[in-house]
């Protein structure tokens, strides 16, 4: 998504005034706390509805930071178009709606159908590649690296999700729901930065949180979670989870990744993309013993690997440019 255009000037001053120790606070923010998003929607699934926990993350997320906006800025500081609105709108259902309800359907359900938390991390690491894919299908072309990258990764995929002998096999069903998810998210990601989106990153965020929750909350009323809703039925710790969800996940870590755009080069910003995964499995297999077996580690460091060739060949041109795969965001 495109941020607002400041002058280089004052963007060579805000950079001029950070420091080292800030922006790589800001970084371990955004590892730990989005690598960690993928277990917290695995515990808050274990007792709340799917797509409604999803729909109830983002509306509340969505409304604090509304609030904070008007709050700092006056009553004029969400004020869009209708073509912004309808932009957002789009980009929130793609992202949140497909791209984040199905990571979360894929995490949900009985063990042996589930996608544990870490390989869910993983097959939604496919992002980038996908989105370099997307930009050669309209006539960009990406240098050849970034393509050697992105078929390593998909290689990384296909040995991710290979029918195993063993109970800690992938999911097959789940990780093509977690490929779709990943599919959304790219499409959203990539018309993010094409279409005519609100000029302010965070007042197009919470037109999309909105548009989001609302889709979730729609396609969870019609799979009939809200009648089956009861909140006395919820377990603390998924209601803790939740929370997580909420302000770290959908707010903290956010706002860590808006400012470190602003403030760090877009190569070192990027390096989430391979961070998230190793987080997640690690996290995993640490709190909840999700099993890593030696397809998990081969699959997965070949997934890591490719996307970060792809990263790191797709640096921007000029200053202050980002590429199409730069503009990928990871809100899960």
């Amino acid at each position: 998504m495109s941020s607002p255009s400041p002058s280089v000037t004052a963007l060579a001053g805000r950079r001029a005034s950070t420091t080292p120790t800030l922006i790589w606070t800001a970084l371990i923010v955004v590892y730990l706390l989005w690598g960690s998003t993928y277990l917290a929607i695995r515990i808050a699934v274990e007792t709340l509805p799917p797509l409604l926990s999803a729909a109830l993350r983002f509306a509340v997320a969505g409304l604090i930071l509304a609030a904070v906006l008007r709050l700092r800025r006056g009553p004029g500081a969400l004020r869009v178009d209708r073509r912004q609105l309808g932009s957002a709108a789009l980009v929130g259902t793609l992202l949140l709606a497909g791209g984040n309800g199905l990571v979360v359907l894929a995490e949900s359900g009985p063990p042996g159908v589930a996608v544990p938390s870490g390989i869910a991390a993983l097959l939604v690491a496919t992002v980038p590649l996908l989105v370099v894919l997307l930009r050669s299908a309209t006539g960009d072309r990406p240098p050849l690296w970034t393509f050697v990258g992105v078929t390593l990764g998909f290689v990384g995929l296909i040995l991710l999700v290979l029918p195993g002998g063993s109970s800690a096999a992938v999911p097959l069903l789940g990780a093509l729901t977690v490929v779709a998810a990943a599919t959304s998210w790219s499409v959203g990601s990539f018309l993010s930065g094409r279409i005519r989106m609100p000029a302010d990153p965070f007042v197009a965020t919470v037109y999309e949180m909105v548009a989001g929750a609302l889709v979730l909350a729609v396609v969870a009323a019609g799979r009939g979670e809200l009648a089956d809703f009861h909140p006395a039925s919820v377990s603390t710790r998924s209601w803790l989870a939740l929370g997580y969800l909420m302000v770290a996940g959908s707010l903290v870590a956010f706002t860590a990744y808006v400012w470190l755009l602003h403030n760090a080069p877009i190569s070192l910003v990027s390096t989430y993309a391979y961070v998230n995964p190793a987080v997640a499995v690690a996290l995993g297999a640490l709190l909840v013993a999700e099993p890593i077996t030696p397809q998990v580690l081969l699959g997965g460091a070949v997934i890591v690997a490719g996307v970060a060739l792809v990263v790191t060949t797709e640096r921007p041109r000029g200053a202050g440019s980002r590429s199409g795969t730069a503009r990928v965001r990871d809100r899960q």
